[in-house]
């Protein structure tokens, strides 16, 4: 967690909180440093998931949903990085591998597949930094 630490004070310095200027920063620093498309999957069920997952709901209308709502459980091909949204999220712009539908979900909700890039570690300190600063 040290190293993630470090990784982030190099990109925003010392005034690290989460802001949709910091947001922006972040964003200008990733574009810089990604080479996309990316392929990557959820790092936890999304929020429309969590009641079919946690909650006991219908399991056959939790099927039927996720052909047309994305999946923590997909494969992406992470296309773009737009501008933060209202949540201070980077809005990642996504095509889902088996079908090929377009979503735009939050960047802190993707992880690169390559679980051993310096991708990886990019996508995983951005979500460390949106949760926990």
């Amino acid at each position: 967690m040290e190293q993630t630490k470090k990784r982030i004070h190099a990109i925003l310095g010392d005034d690290n909180r989460r802001t949709m200027h910091n947001a922006t920063r972040y964003r200008e620093y990733l574009l810089k440093h990604l080479s996309l498309p990316i392929i990557a999957t959820g790092t936890e069920d999304f929020p429309w998931e969590e009641p079919y997952v946690f909650g006991g709901w219908d399991k056959r209308a939790y099927q039927k949903l996720k052909k047309t709502n994305p999946s923590y459980t997909d494969t992406f091909e992470l296309q773009a990085l737009g501008p933060p949204n209202e949540h201070e999220d980077i809005a990642a712009k996504t095509k889902r591998v088996s079908d090929g539908k377009v979503f735009e979900i939050g960047l802190s909700w993707l992880s690169c597949k390559d679980e051993e890039s310096e991708t990886h570690a990019l996508l995983d300190d951005f979500g460390i930094w949106y949760t926990n600063y």
